[in-house]
């Protein structure tokens, strides 16, 4: 299609409705546009439809909305097919130049469901994921990134390839058994979220399967797992817009990163305990004074805070230490003596995970780089679901987390268990 596409838009041949524009529409229109769907009224039926609902003026793609609203970008209001992919480049072509000669569309010839297209297989989700990162320009150096389809944005920060002391010294007073024994690792480079993830991005995944609707006319996005419904307001009174997101599972925020790579076309993951105390530590160490740049139990006054409102460490990274604890992607072992590359403590068991950092319910000694905390069943004691919620720790309301991208885009089998630590597919 891509190379009719290419051809088309030199105007060398002529539009085949069956071949080239048949499965554009199929991929990015009939989610929202079919005869059982039919949003705003138009249904993808046939070329009296189109012209019937003034989506077409053939032989004009210019005056014809079809063609002119999957052209804009896709950020802006009105843009098609809301919340992404846009159709490419050599699609479009292939539209604007079908619609240029007259828009023909045989006769009694329908097109394929569209359900069709959605991945039914986690790990075919996984492999179409990966497809869609790999063509995917990602960003370089600090850079911001809008979710499609939404006016919310994050900024990723530029952690550079290093080798650091990973644990705490015989002679840190305040360090638990756990945090030893201090070893050599080395890992390479990432960006990393400069804050944890705020309510106003995680919302946007939190109720995406909750419309009863195709959330996105984006199969793919669609066919990653999403939450049940909370039973009780998740942010317990605190603060939504500019407060970060909390009291989820580690499960769910892996599926929230597998849901923000198919959205965006950038691969994330939840950061390991080494990438996470690295980037923590900024090349140094503790920040000092604290106050200047974490909220604890000694200045949050009982809740969280807007995130990015302290000072960063020298890396750019708010509020690594205290607000909200966050989660990484490590099982809650011993450390091992010895040096290491880019250690991973890969999960058999939903518990326990390591969550770090402190938070604003922790007193200033448990807000260090090197803190460790294992996640615990208790933190949801509180849910009256049985079995209990996959998705939600209403016990854990000082928890939540953040992102990184790897410089390395992974295999999709390493996606797929980055994605599903501790769980097999998407049950726990």
């Amino acid at each position: 299609m891509l190379l009719a596409g290419a051809c088309l838009a030199a105007g060398a041949q002529t539009v085949d409705f069956a071949k080239d524009v048949a499965p554009i529409l199929e991929d990015h229109c009939l989610a929202c546009h079919s005869s059982t769907k039919a949003a705003g009224g138009l249904a993808l039926t046939s070329r009296q439809a189109l012209i019937e609902h003034k989506a077409i003026t053939p032989a004009k793609p210019d005056e014809s909305p079809l063609y002119v609203l999957a052209a804009m970008a896709s950020s802006k209001p009105g843009a098609m097919p809301p919340g992404g992919p846009r159709i490419p480049d050599a699609g479009l072509a292939t539209l604007k130049a079908w619609i240029a000669q007259g828009a023909v569309w045989p006769k009694g010839m329908g097109l394929r469901s569209a359900v069709a297209t959605a991945p039914t297989d986690e790990h075919e989700t996984v492999r179409r994921i990966r497809a869609r990162v790999v063509q995917h320009p990602s960003g370089a150096g600090k850079y911001s990134v809008t979710i499609p389809n939404s006016g919310v944005a994050y900024d990723m920060v530029p952690i550079p390839a290093g080798d650091f002391t990973m644990g705490a010294g015989d002679s840190d007073k305040l360090a638990k058994p756990d945090e030893k024994p201090a070893h050599k690792v080395h890992v390479d480079a990432f960006w990393m979220q400069a804050h944890e993830v705020t309510w106003d991005e995680y919302r946007l995944f939190m109720f995406s399967h909750q419309t009863g609707k195709v959330a996105t006319a984006d199969a793919l996005v669609d066919a990653v797992a999403g939450p049940t419904r909370p039973y009780v307001e998740m942010s317990f009174g605190m603060g939504i817009n500019g407060y970060p997101a909390i009291s989820m599972t580690q499960h769910a925020a892996n599926k929230y990163a597998e849901w923000l790579s198919a959205k965006t076309g950038e691969f994330y993951r939840l950061p390991t305990e080494a990438e996470w105390e690295y980037a923590c530590r900024a090349g140094s160490g503790d920040v000092a004074p604290l106050g200047d740049y974490a909220w604890t139990a000694a200045n949050s006054g009982g809740k969280y805070e807007k995130v990015a409102t302290k000072k960063p460490n020298a890396w750019g990274l708010y509020d690594m230490l205290g607000n909200a604890m966050e989660w990484t992607l490590d099982a809650y072992a011993p450390y091992k003596a010895g040096a290491q590359t880019n250690p991973w403590v890969k999960a058999t068991a939903p518990y326990p995970h390591v969550a770090r950092g402190g938070s604003w319910n922790d007193p200033i000694d448990a807000s260090r780089c090197t803190a460790r905390v294992a996640s615990d069943a208790s933190w949801k004691q509180q849910d009256p679901q049985l079995p209990k919620s996959i998705w939600y720790m209403t016990d854990a309301q000082w928890l939540g987390f953040r992102l990184v991208r790897p410089a390395k885009v992974p295999t999709a089998d390493e996606m797929f268990a980055y994605w599903n630590s501790g769980v097999e597919h998407d049950e726990q």
